[in-house]
């Protein structure tokens, strides 16, 4: 069966809030967050005003979802998207499921008038690396990243 790709709707918080803790808990090996927040987080995209959520299914049965978050670029003085979740579940790792989620991102950024997509991976996520490089996506060097608690 064909990938399904779509905008998260209200409906869709179980089948995503288990999707992020798989990919949260189970693929980072980060902490669990608070379950309040979690849904405070999918609730804030499924407003449409400060990101979106896409979701990918396989017959009906969810298997990956992608978040973009919207913000600004002064170099560019224009709106971009962050791209900061991509995630399809183990079997549909380099499959069209991921290839299609991703570009469901992407067109949503050109549809939009967004400047550019951007977004980060895990230095040791070799595989990601590679997929985003299938897909055409340019690695920056000019940016060092930096983060602070």
């Amino acid at each position: 069966m064909a990938p399904i790709v779509r905008i998260a709707q209200p409906e869709d918080l179980t089948m995503i809030t288990e999707l992020m803790y798989e990919y949260i808990v189970g693929f980072y090996r980060n902490p669990a967050p608070p379950v309040e927040k979690v849904h405070q987080l999918i609730q804030t995209l499924l407003d449409r005003q400060l990101g979106i959520q896409f979701v990918a299914e396989d017959d009906g049965r969810p298997v990956g979802f992608a978040t973009l978050f919207f913000t600004f670029s002064t170099m560019k003085a224009d709106k971009i998207a962050v791209m900061n979740d991509l995630f399809v579940q183990e079997p549909y790792r380099d499959t069209e499921w991921e290839s299609e989620l991703f570009m469901a991102c992407k067109n949503y950024c050109l549809e939009q008038g967004f400047a550019n997509m951007t977004w980060i991976t895990s230095i040791h996520n070799t595989r990601a690396q590679s997929f985003f490089h299938r897909m055409d996506a340019i690695q920056g060097k000019e940016w060092v990243h930096f983060s602070i608690r």
